[in-house]
């Protein structure tokens, strides 16, 4: 695996960690965290026979 030195460096400076094993884990969870965010964000909207959620609960027969 091929990785540009500058990228790594700069990557070590913003973070503090300095193991580059460490620093492609970090770099990696992060792009799947950020990919995984997106993914679920372009589901949004696509289901048209969807019902809008309920913003309050109905009241119930207890209510004080």
């Amino acid at each position: 695996m091929t990785i540009d030195d500058a990228l790594l460096a700069q990557a070590a400076e913003l973070t503090g960690v300095t193991e580059s094993a460490a620093l492609l884990r970090q770099g990696l969870q992060t792009l799947i965290r950020v990919e995984s965010a997106r993914r679920l964000a372009a589901l949004g909207g696509t289901d048209p026979k969807a019902s809008a959620a309920p913003r309050r609960r109905p009241p119930t027969r207890d209510s004080r």
